[in-house]
């Protein structure tokens, strides 16, 4: 049975099609994991700001503390 050129042509055009298609979704898949690794970098750094804010605000409050200590024993109308 000979083959049949309108066929094979169309075959060949969806074939072609389905390719393309693929390719662009592989492209955007690359993009799309760039974007989420780019995300998670920015996550990490948001981590470690807020971790050195916490330090930070710890040893403000243990400070406060302490002054607030030393202040309590004297009198206040002492100068």
């Amino acid at each position: 049975m000979p083959e049949d050129p309108i066929a094979h042509s169309e075959l060949a055009a969806l074939t072609r099609r389905f390719e393309e298609v693929a390719e662009k979704h592989d492209r955007e898949f690359g993009i799309i994991k760039s974007d989420l690794t780019a995300v998670r970098l920015q996550i990490g750094n948001l981590d470690q700001k807020v971790e050195a804010l916490d330090k930070k605000i710890d040893r403000n409050q243990a400070q406060i503390i302490e002054l607030l200590t030393q202040l309590g024993g004297q009198r206040p109308d002492a100068g």
